[in-house]
């Protein structure tokens, strides 16, 4: 109930700030050319998020012509393979898990996820996400376990008992969410297996699962094609119009739609950047390049100096308790990624002089006998474009090294592992060579399940060394 009074309090006051116009002000904008600028920097902040979360929903589910779409809403698709160099939907994606995917349209009743029980030894998930990229649940191995089940995903509107049948309910915030699916891939090999085990994940409407009437659908949404630089310019504020109309107000947020409700944006507002003055639309695109800045200056003395870690970016709204910065960097530097006791992500962007990392130069990265990454499920590092953010074609096809593989890299004379990452082939074996591209790049290790070394800190991840030019 306080989220609907709360909800009503926004429209009406968005309401009172369109009447409260100015003559001659841009359509939905009552803020000066000074507020529009610091106001579009913490809505830009706030929102990228969701924007690039939109253009993911976009390609996947709702443009059959897209390269990258999976299933419309409310049904699941697969990428049939790892996740290669043509697949451009996500950033930063990982290459050990095949993926799954479903977009859920919760508004007219919830849906039903069902697991296949699988392995003891294989890691799966099913990550849940909201229209903000808030983590609200996991399934599958760490927190329901390997033996499957059914599961019930609902928006903020859906009351009711938990319907027999049914292990867990999990509720989303918005009335569109996103399951992200992941399943190891063993080897080469096993990709048949792994594909049936796709095939054994299920998603249906309540309604179905009960076998009972469906209710009445929900109105059609009319889904804004995202242009090219949906999330480069003041464009971005549109279509986070549109997809704040898909989420109850939070409580938590009430001062700040307020704010932002000056610049037109909010829930139940259109903001319409062709109708902006010269004059505000140059203080918003300022106030963009702001958000940019904090984002470039975060990343360098946070991010890059070991004192915040990749997993800190991602998590439910009461984890990130509205760190929007936070959330934003999460989105720009890897959208959807995993909170750390699900999976600790940790960036190789500089090596261990803290210069940038090029593919212009030969690195090496060692991890002692002992000192492998400490994870209960498996290790990876993945190489990544640093412009595109996507992964590194290459002449023979390899964009990671994980511990599956560990059999057949070639070991240091103490048993120990040196990794080679650069341009061209290394003299003599290339177990060990991990491709990069001609220019600048970046490398993530990912650790599943990690061990308790790892998120207490005592395990120290080792640096990369720069070894001369490739």
């Amino acid at each position: 109930m306080m989220w609907k009074t709360t909800r009503r309090l926004l429209l009406a006051a968005a309401g009172m700030a369109a009447m409260a116009q100015p003559c001659g002000a841009a359509n939905g904008v009552t803020a000066t050319p000074e507020q529009a600028r610091t106001l579009a920097r913490e809505a830009y902040i706030y929102g990228y998020p969701v924007v690039a979360s939109y253009t993911t929903l976009y390609s996947q589910a709702v443009d059959r012509d897209d390269a990258n779409f999976k299933a419309p809403l409310n049904q699941i698709g697969h990428a049939s393979g790892t996740f290669s160099p043509r697949d451009t939907a996500i950033i930063t994606p990982n290459a050990d898990t095949p993926y799954s995917f479903a977009w859920l349209d919760l508004r007219a009743e919830p849906m039903v996820l069902t697991l296949p029980a699988v392995e003891a030894e294989r890691y799966y998930s099913v990550q849940l996400l909201d229209i903000y990229t808030h983590i609200f649940g996991f399934l599958g191995t760490r927190e329901t376990g390997n033996k499957g089940g059914r599961f019930l995903v609902a928006g903020p509107n859906w009351k009711g008992p938990t319907p027999a049948g049914i292990d867990r309910v999990v509720r989303s915030e918005s009335d569109i969410a996103y399951a992200l699916y992941r399943t190891q891939l063993f080897d080469d090999a096993d990709l048949a297996r792994v594909n049936q085990i796709q095939k054994r994940y299920t998603v249906q409407p309540l309604s179905a699962f009960l076998g009972k009437p469906a209710p009445a659908a929900s109105p059609a949404i009319a889904w804004p094609r995202p242009q090219a630089d949906a999330t480069q310019g003041v464009a971005l504020f549109r279509y986070l119009d549109v997809m704040l109309g898909l989420a109850q107000a939070n409580p938590g947020e009430a001062a700040l739609m307020q704010r932002l409700a000056a610049i037109g944006v909010g829930p139940g507002l259109s903001f319409d950047e062709r109708a902006l003055t010269p004059e505000i639309r140059q203080a918003m695109e300022a106030g963009i390049a702001d958000a940019r800045a904090d984002l470039a200056t975060f990343q360098a003395k946070k991010l890059r100096t070991g004192e915040v870690r990749a997993g800190e970016l991602f998590g439910s709204r009461a984890k990130l308790q509205n760190n929007y910065l936070y959330r934003y960097a999460g989105a720009a530097l890897g959208i959807y990624g995993v909170t750390p006791d699900e999976a600790i992500y940790l960036s190789y962007q500089a090596d261990s002089e803290r210069k940038p990392l090029d593919g212009r130069n030969a690195y090496t990265l060692r991890f002692a006998k002992d000192a492998l990454p400490p994870a209960n499920a498996f290790w990876s590092i993945t190489m990544y474009d640093s412009k595109s953010k996507l992964l590194v074609e290459n002449p023979i096809n390899r964009y990671l090294i994980n511990s599956r593989m560990l059999g057949k890299l070639k070991r240091d004379a103490d048993g120990g592992i040196t990794l080679q990452l650069q341009r061209a082939a290394p003299v003599g074996a290339s177990e060990n060579w991990l491709p990069t591209p001609d220019g600048p790049f970046y490398a993530v290790l990912r650790m599943y399940l990690p061990k308790a070394e790892v998120v207490d800190g005592r395990w120290k991840q080792p640096g990369m060394v720069r070894v001369g030019q490739d």
